[in-house]
C-alpha cells in the first residue's frame, strides 16, 4: 500500500514526537489503530454484504475486480494468457525472432 522506506519511517515518527510530544504519542498511535481497524472492519463487512446481496451465482465475486486497471487487465489481457499456443517449432528448435520485422 505504502512504500517507506527505513530513513522516511524516522522521519515520520520524529515529526509524530514533536507534534504530539512524548506523552500523548502512545495514545494518539493507538487512537489510528483503532480506526484503521475499524475502517478494515466496515470494508470487509460491506464487501461480504454486497456477495450476499447477489446471491450463489456470483460466489467468485472479488470488489477488487472493479476497480479500472484490473477490469481492464481481466477482460482483456487474461484471455491471451491463456489461450497461448505453443511455438512451431523447426527441427525441435524455436524459429529465429525478428525484433525489427514489425
Amino acid at each position: 500500500m505504502f512504500n517507506i522506506s527505513g530513513g522516511e519511517f524516522v522521519l515520520l515518527l520524529l515529526f509524530a514526537l514533536l507534534i504530539f510530544g512524548p506523552d500523548q504519542l502512545p495514545k494518539a498511535a493507538q487512537q489510528v489503530g483503532r480506526v484503521l481497524r475499524q475502517l478494515r472492519t466496515m470494508a470487509n463487512s460491506a464487501s461480504n454484504d454486497l456477495k450476499e446481496g447477489l446471491g450463489p451465482e456470483f460466489k467468485d465475486f472479488d470488489v477488487q475486480d472493479l476497480h479500472p486497471k484490473r477490469f481492464v487487465q481481466k477482460h482483456f489481457w487474461e484471455d491471451e494468457e491463456t489461450e497461448k499456443k505453443p511455438v512451431a517449432r523447426l527441427n525441435g528448435k524455436r524459429p529465429p525472432f525478428d525484433s525489427e520485422a514489425t
